[in-house]
């Protein structure tokens, strides 16, 4: 459906001022709160994004409405409940400190960067994040995914929503994507050394199921590089980690509907690597960057006792990356190599510059 047009001011920096840089975060999404109804708000918009169902909107729309959110959105907050925290959603939490963090470490690096973050789906929107970015000035935005293996059913639908807002625009400020870091060396070290201190203390498993979020069949047959992505973080993380093969198992979590995903499904796998007799299990989830519903309550509750009602004995979800320190450094290196060339020292700084050239 084509987007109409809004009136919105003309944003130009004042005669004289260098251009201002500026990054949005941009994450999944969250309920605003643990409630069907908040849940259903949020749900109805992630599943509406013809990205995420790649089912004819005729047929799927009264399929979402009239069976689907009435059922999943008191399910779903349920789930929310059993994770929420006195800040609120967990992953708004560790989204909003890592865009902190990060402005905070371009700053000690002399970048004068304003750093945003956003939502896919809820709040803050990304078109109104974007909004306030323009409106304060900023003339160059690099949009920066929480997604570090590309997919067309999470980093295509964030430059779906930036392209839409940019309809919304006369004033549209350069833009940048960073699309993918599976292999970026600064994120697997991060990854590897917070498995590696949660193995300090805890001890090593027998076993490690790198689980990530997993996706339609179709979606990659249709040239989604998607999955690759993730086999090739899994082994270049067991290569950090000098893992053997028979010492770990690669899975794709949160399954939804009847149609063919891609496998193995981590709890199927789970329960039988327990059945095959491994008592101490660990599971880590790499294709998250911070702790959500899916991580927190999918693999740290239901999977566990999936495990533990196998034959299981000791069962460990190691959290994500969240606002670690290292892994703020990987991204801020991320960050800096797609802002080459856009001038990031300061308004300030920049003026002069020009001024002296």
């Amino acid at each position: 459906m084509p987007v109409t047009a809004r009136p919105s001011p003309v944003t130009r920096p004042p005669q004289g001022q260098a251009p201002r840089t500026a990054v949005l975060l941009c994450n999944l999404g969250t309920p605003d709160a643990p409630t069907p109804d908040a849940v259903r708000r949020y749900l109805a918009e992630f599943l509406g994004d013809p990205r995420v169902v790649e089912i004819p909107r005729a047929a799927w729309l009264p399929i979402l409405y009239g069976a689907i959110l009435p059922l999943r959105s008191r399910q779903s907050a349920h789930k929310y409940q059993s994770i929420w925290t006195p800040e609120g959603s967990p992953l708004m939490v560790w989204t909003e400190r890592q865009a902190k963090r990060l402005q905070g470490w371009l700053g000690e690096r002399g970048h004068r960067v304003r750093v945003a973050h956003a939502m896919r789906y809820g709040r803050p929107a990304i078109a109104k994040e974007l909004d306030a970015l323009a409106d304060a000035g900023a003339t160059r935005i690099l949009v920066l995914t929480a997604y570090p293996q590309y997919s067309g059913t999470t980093t295509a639908s964030v430059i779906d929503a930036v392209v839409d807002w940019t309809r919304t625009r006369r004033h549209i400020p350069e833009l940048r994507f960073v699309n993918r870091y599976h292999d970026d060396r600064g994120y697997l070290q991060a990854l590897a050394h917070r498995i590696e201190r949660h193995w300090r203390e805890h001890g090593r498993p027998e076993h490690l199921v790198m689980s990530f979020h997993g996706v339609p069949e179709r979606t990659v047959k249709l040239g989604d590089p998607y999955e690759a992505e993730c086999r090739t973080t899994a082994r270049l993380l067991a290569e950090w980690l000098q893992l053997e093969p028979q010492q770990y198992t690669l899975s794709f979590q949160s399954r939804f509907g009847k149609a063919k995903w891609l496998e193995p499904y981590t709890q199927p796998t789970v329960e039988a690597l327990a059945r095959q007799g491994v008592k101490r299990l660990d599971v880590v989830c790499p294709g998250f960057v911070a702790d959500c519903l899916e991580t927190l309550e999918e693999i740290g509750m239901e999977v566990r006792d999936a495990f533990l009602a196998n034959g299981g004995q000791e069962y460990r979800y190691i959290p994500c990356l969240n606002d670690e320190t290292e892994w703020i450094g990987a991204l801020g290196n991320i960050t800096l190599r797609h802002l080459a060339g856009w001038e990031t020292a300061g308004a300030e700084t920049e003026a002069a510059t020009l001024a002296s050239s």
